[in-house]
């Protein structure tokens, strides 16, 4: 690979005018020699290409004729586009000048890092750390994804704790790197995925090949976080719990896939009373509906395993207890005490 390899910034936008308008700005004054940055339009209905035609005449669009979800919106989008390296970025993410240079430097160090991310905090408040992100991505034994920095709703304001390089389980799909040739050998995202879990499965299969995901300090963005689907959104809690058991049968050796799975569909009918009792049917619904489509999707996720899986235990980024018992029974709300507990 060259001294100073190829990057492109794709941004998938859909209906997000607003978001390109305050942030694309920054991304143009990156501070890195070989880039293109490219909007990737997802069949948008507002006046988000005219603008961009208007006002960043510089930047290239590429146009899906259908909104294909985040993972199929960008395969599209990913096939028409030639770099070293890709960064998908959401675009609602305000960059600083030197968020390239840094993750493109680490990775280049070792060519089993496949893919990373850089340290992101909430643009709405620049000293704590983002939902989705955070300092990196860990899964609990029952594949339960949380961050460094965020447990559930306990966000860490950053005091320096995570300034070390780490390796992790996934990296943010807010602001993801990855080499373009890792991309293609896996196929990139699953867009039966359609949104949410899909740069997690995406990382478990990197790294059941052997390669490494990595968490770089040294650069740093702020995520507003929500921009497409809100928190409080129904059709999101589904897609994540259909997500989550999805990935869990794709990337989990057969006979610990089993075990997992049927430990982790427990743990969300907790959720599914918590919801039912909090007053929120549409969200028990939700789950509901999550688990009927998993199984009913258990046949074709099947032709998608791997010919091997790397044991879920020996993968770094693994929790090896559940966080939901450590943070709901144990009351354990920060990173540094799960470890060490």
């Amino acid at each position: 690979m060259p001294m100073n390899p190829s990057v492109a910034v794709v941004i998938l936008n859909w209906n997000g005018k607003s978001f390109l308008e305050q942030f694309l700005p920054g991304v143009l004054l990156s501070e890195y020699d070989n880039l293109q940055v490219i909007v990737g339009d997802n069949a948008s209905t507002d006046d988000s290409i005219s603008f961009l035609e208007a006002h960043f005449p510089t930047v290239q669009i590429l146009k899906n004729d259908i909104n294909y979800g985040f993972a199929g919106g960008y395969n599209k989008i990913l096939e028409r586009v030639s770099a070293d390296y890709y960064i998908l970025l959401n675009s609602d993410v305000e960059v600083t000048s030197n968020w390239i240079k840094p993750v493109i430097a680490l990775m280049e160090s070792d060519e089993k890092i496949a893919a990373a991310q850089p340290k992101i905090k909430w643009q709405l408040n620049k000293e704590q750390f983002e939902y989705a992100g955070a300092a990196g991505g860990y899964l609990d034994i029952y594949a339960y994804p949380f961050c460094r920095g965020r447990l559930f709703n306990i966000y860490e304001f950053d005091q320096g704790q995570y300034d070390q390089l780490s390796e992790v389980f996934w990296a943010s799909g807010a602001a993801f790197f990855i080499k373009s040739k890792y991309w293609k050998e896996t196929g990139g995202l699953d867009a039966d995925l359609f949104a949410h879990m899909e740069e997690i499965d995406l990382c478990w299969r990197l790294k059941n090949l052997g390669y490494k995901i990595m968490y770089c300090p040294d650069a740093e963005v702020y995520h507003v976080g929500g921009g497409t689907l809100q928190t409080e959104n129904p059709f999101k809690t589904y897609l994540n719990f259909r997500n989550n058991l999805i990935i869990m049968q794709k990337n989990l050796p057969a006979a610990d896939a089993v075990f997992r799975i049927s430990i982790r569909m427990c743990i969300d009918f907790i959720a599914w009373w918590h919801f039912l009792l909090s007053g929120k049917p549409k969200f028990t619904l939700a789950v509901s509906k999550g688990h009927w489509h998993f199984l009913k999707s258990i046949a074709k996720t099947n032709l998608k395993r791997m010919a091997n899986q790397t044991p879920y235990v020996q993968h770094a980024g693994v929790y090896n207890n559940s966080v939901v018992w450590a943070f709901f029974i144990k009351k354990i709300k920060y990173f540094k005490d799960l470890v060490s507990s």
